[in-house]
């Protein structure tokens, strides 16, 4: 998946290093500082807020309820300076709400995603019905 994907969750997995629950992106585009992929990267946001907040993912994975979340940005090189700007401004805005923003630059985007090397892979379907165990 990528950006472009806005009500997509890309990957859904829980990493038994921090307790988190990692809610995915991939962006696997180049960063062309363009105003659509600004657009996209807060559409697709915005949907991973809703599900980790508005109940959605506690109904679905109830195992995950209780966990902190973490929003993770995966690409394949570090984004312009207009989307680390507004990334910042993402990163404050979603702490006060206690969820983690972690950017994750990787030739290998959305491969090994949780952080522990486990070879989570994402999942395109729209029911968000892909849930990646990390072991």
């Amino acid at each position: 998946m990528a950006l472009e994907h806005t009500n997509v969750i890309d990957l859904l997995a829980h990493d038994p290093e921090t307790d988190e629950v990692a809610i995915i992106m991939v962006e696997k585009r180049a960063w062309d500082g363009s105003d659509l992929q600004l657009f996209q990267f807060q559409e697709k946001l915005n949907t991973y807020l809703s599900f980790a907040l508005d109940g959605e993912m506690a109904e679905a994975y109830p195992q995950f309820a209780n966990k902190s979340i973490r929003l993770q940005l995966e690409c394949l090189e570090n984004p312009d300076a207009r989307m680390m700007q507004f990334i910042e401004m993402v990163k404050q805005q979603i702490s006060f709400q206690g969820i983690n923003f972690v950017l994750k630059v990787s030739l290998k985007a959305g491969e090994s995603s949780c952080g522990s090397g486990c070879g989570c892979h994402g999942h395109d379907s729209e029911d968000h019905s892909h849930e990646g165990h990390c072991h």
